[in-house]
């Protein structure tokens, strides 16, 4: 049973002592938070994770759309923290599936007997930095507080979605709903009229995943993405004893790599290849499951405009021929920016969807929606009549989720205004006028930006030997120096310039939702790789921190853990 959090009345004089409830609050509990939780467990602190969902999981246990499944081969997603996990756990697909993932999350929490110490049905909604104490005081949705001396988000990269704003959705009289709001029991869309509005990662899976149930199906196309196969199957008994015995070595290739895939760029650049041989590598990758054809490639191919206009036009072929009609496979091709300068979504038989006589796409550039009816969708050509929406429309990423909260640091300071014209950190972790706040996965981190698992592995770890030196030397605050925030803020834009993803419209610069695209790109990631980002954080370990201002409120009294 989870402990209860004070009652109103109880913490009504929070802000007048200087005891906290806890050491270190997490919120959320997706795989970040769970492996936060576990960590700090094992520094023996006082700890709790608040999760606004019923269960363990966050972004898994919100996503149950069709189609729904990850990118990353299986076994690079696992926590690689437990042999003992590793060696319990099997996989039945290359690339699992939500209900799998989901169910993997919480097998982690019932071995680990995470749960008893997670706050479920708990809604952040502000969190005050109290000056006189040095501690968080944190509000939750139904009026109760806690306090913390160390704050830990764990809130997801893309957990915060983002509908249509379009004139009447209200007022449809069929089922209409955001993919991240897709109930646990499902929706019956056999022999149903459908709309899908979006064709970034989810609205592919959903598509591929319905067209052959619906009895029509309308896909709203406002910018097209490239695409690449999944080329998915399953895993066996013997395919899965020979992973846990090599787990040791796909760990270390992880490790080795920019992204935390089991994918390292080729060392040779495109242009250094022969037409006929670079062809024959690109068909390789394009015919082998994951990545490989984003991420494993020639080593320019992200960087140099000219490399990735020859990939680009590869996988524009490859698009044709799999699309019968000439002008729909053109449709399907985007203009706007190059192959990978987007997250690549990955699919199983997407393009071969369009072939098929109950699909139409609609192209907004051409004919854009004006309002939704009670009857279906009114584009500047045509009313179309469903029974269901599906809003494939995307997230507020990583950013999002920190504008829910009402975050205020030092001397009233909002997060939200610090962050209005773009965020600011240090590595990703912490921010200056907001002490002991720790951020996993926050913008310009390098974990949003490679094999989730992988990434936040190292953010963890990193985060809680933190904690482990502040409490062991007695300090009590702790935030970045300005120069060290700055000097990171443009670290992390010298990288984003120099590649195509820096510079496309996307979530990785804050330019898929509803924003002035006359305002510069906001730097939500960092592009320069899981390696140069860990060598960072081992920089700041080995030299004792000095990128922060470590700070006591009284006299030191060393804690031993």
């Amino acid at each position: 049973m989870a402990e209860q959090l004070p009652r109103p009345e109880e913490s009504s004089a929070k802000l007048s002592h200087s005891a906290p409830d806890y050491e270190c609050v997490i919120i959320g509990t997706g795989v970040a938070g769970l492996y936060q939780l576990y960590r700090l467990r094992e520094l023996g602190l006082r700890v709790t994770a608040l999760e606004s969902n019923e269960d363990v999981g966050g972004t898994w246990y919100r996503n149950r759309y069709p189609g729904c499944r990850f990118d990353s081969e299986s076994y690079t997603y696992a926590y690689s923290f437990s042999e003992e996990l590793l060696q319990e756990w099997n996989w039945s697909e290359r690339f699992a599936s939500q209900p799998e993932t989901l169910a993997y999350l919480s097998f982690v929490a019932d071995k680990f007997e995470l749960r008893k110490d997670i706050q479920f049905g708990c809604r952040v909604v502000g969190a005050t930095f109290d000056q006189a104490n040095t501690t968080w005081v944190i509000r939750l949705e139904d009026g109760r507080e806690l306090t913390t001396r160390f704050l830990i988000t764990a809130i997801g990269a893309l957990s915060t979605p983002t509908p249509p704003r379009f004139e009447g959705m209200d007022s449809f009289d069929g089922v209409s709903l955001h993919t991240y709001y897709w109930p646990a029991e499902g929706i019956a869309l056999e022999g149903k009229r459908v709309a899908v509005i979006g064709t970034g990662s989810t609205g592919v899976q959903v598509i591929s995943a319905i067209a052959s149930t619906v009895a029509e199906l309308t896909v709203f196309q406002r910018r097209p993405n490239w695409c690449a196969p999944l080329h998915n199957g399953p895993i066996d008994e013997a395919e899965m004893a020979e992973i846990k015995r090599s787990y040791d070595e796909i760990f270390r290739l992880c490790g080795e790599s920019p992204s935390g895939f089991m994918h390292t760029p080729d060392p040779r650049k495109t242009m250094e290849v022969a037409p006929a041989e670079r062809r024959a590598f690109w068909e390789t990758l394009y015919g082998s499951p994951g990545f490989g054809i984003w991420l494993g490639n020639f080593r320019d191919t992200l960087m140099d405009p000219r490399a990735n206009a020859e990939l680009s036009a590869f996988v524009a072929e490859k698009i044709r021929a799999r699309v019968k009609d000439p002008a729909i496979a053109a449709k399907l091709i985007p203009q706007d920016h190059g192959f990978g300068a987007r997250r690549v979504p990955l699919e199983t038989g997407y393009y071969e969807v369009y072939n098929r006589a109950n699909v139409r796409l609609v192209d907004l550039q051409q004919t854009p929606i004006q309002r939704v009816t009670p009857a279906g969708i009114q584009t500047s050509g045509t009313e179309y009549e469903f029974d269901v929406i599906i809003y494939a429309t995307g997230f507020d990423a990583v950013t999002g989720a920190f504008d829910r909260i009402d975050i205020v640091g030092e001397d009233g300071t909002r997060l939200l205004d610090k962050w209005r014209h773009g965020p600011r950190t240090f590595l990703g972790a912490q921010t200056t006028g907001f002490p002991n706040l720790f951020m996993i996965v926050g913008p310009q981190s390098g974990s949003a930006a490679t094999n989730y698992p992988r990434g936040i592995e190292n953010i963890v770890d990193w985060t809680t030997e933190f904690i482990r030196f502040l409490r062991v030397n007695g300090y009590t605050r702790v935030e970045p120096t300005q120069e060290a925030e700055t000097s990171w803020v443009g670290h992390v834009a010298a990288f984003a310039q120099k590649t195509i993803m820096g510079k496309a419209d996307s979530w990785f610069t804050g330019r898929n939702t509803n924003v002035d695209r006359s305002t510069e790109p906001r730097l939500l990631i960092y592009t320069g790789g899981a390696v140069h980002y860990r060598r960072f954080l081992t920089e700041q370990v080995d030299n004792g921190y000095p990128g922060f201002i470590l700070a006591r409120r009284e006299a030191p009294n060393a804690v031993t853990v």
